[in-house]
């Protein structure tokens, strides 16, 4: 037990300089073009699938927050909703970026979920009539909006120093530790079960590994993304179910959908179609591609 503990928390521990530096980048990414993309993602209708998309595949989930926040007050349709969370990889990137010679499945992945944001959006916008695209008269105007970064945190005003360290350093440490619990998690069953039967305990070959892994990505927290990405780099998920999770995995974005949208049924049907096109779009490149 000793040793799993120390091996899991090596290769846990190798990852926080290169985490550090991607979220010092995201926090400056979010202070200098969190208000102007908000503004875009809120004025282009037609274009919304797209911008909500591209904007998604930045890695943190503050964009799915300011999407379901803008969504609950009628000011982007259900597509660009679903596009956002759908291409949002959360921390997925960083922990696949933070493993040598992984930078050809992030690009694939991130171009995976771009088509399949892209895609449903704009499928979901022409079946539904670009439902939620009205502002309803008892919510707030878009410009009270609050502008939240990737840890939940403030974004509005000048920051201090202290501030522009803090966040990232918070999130790294909190992303550490949920890679150090799930590495410790699946030494632990490769231990039990043994390394070439890992992918058999998790369903790997089986059809509903893709909708299992769906509904995992619904749990709103991060922890959940960390969880799809490292498994899938163990060789305990698929491709096709990786994408699955992680077209799933919104971070706090259904969070906020679910404590803002007053209309509980539209909530649930955005729940219900985001886990439909997941899982179906997970099934596709499992059967197609294995």
């Amino acid at each position: 037990m000793k040793e799993l503990f120390f091996d899991a928390l090596v290769d846990s521990a190798g990852m926080i300089p290169f985490l550090l530096v991607v979220y010092f980048i995201v926090e400056w990414f979010e202070r200098k073009f969190g208000g102007t993309i908000e503004h875009r993602l809120q004025k282009s209708a037609k274009a919304g699938p797209v911008l909500g998309a591209l904007f998604g595949c930045v890695p943190q989930c503050g964009f799915s927050v300011v999407a379901a926040s803008f969504y609950s007050r009628g000011l982007i349709t259900t597509g660009t909703l679903l596009a956002v969370i759908l291409s949002t990889s959360d921390e997925a990137i960083p922990v696949m970026l933070a493993q040598p010679g992984r930078s050809g499945i992030v690009i694939m992945l991130l171009i995976t979920k771009l088509v399949i944001g892209i895609t449903a959006g704009y499928l979901i916008d022409i079946f539904l009539r670009r439902r939620k695209l009205s502002a309803p008269e008892h919510t707030a105007p878009a410009e009270e909006v609050h502008e939240l970064g990737c840890c939940n945190h403030q974004l509005s005003g000048k920051p201090s120093r202290w501030q522009l360290l803090k966040h990232p350093l918070i999130h790294t440490a909190k992303i550490f530790l949920f890679i150090f619990v799930v590495t410790l998690g699946i030494n632990g069953l490769i231990a039990l079960v043994g390394e070439e039967n890992i992918g058999r305990v998790l369903l790997r070959h089986s059809l509903l590994q893709p909708f299992l892994t769906a509904l995992v990505g619904l749990i709103p927290n991060c922890a959940a993304s960390v969880a799809i990405a490292t498994l899938f780099l163990k060789g305990g998920l698929s491709y096709g179910s990786a994408v699955a999770g992680l077209c799933c995995s919104g971070g706090l974005g259904l969070l906020v959908l679910l404590r803002e949208n007053r209309d509980f049924k539209d909530t649930l049907r955005v729940v219900v179609l985001l886990v439909f096109i997941s899982t179906v779009a997970g099934l596709a490149i499992q059967l197609l591609y294995g």
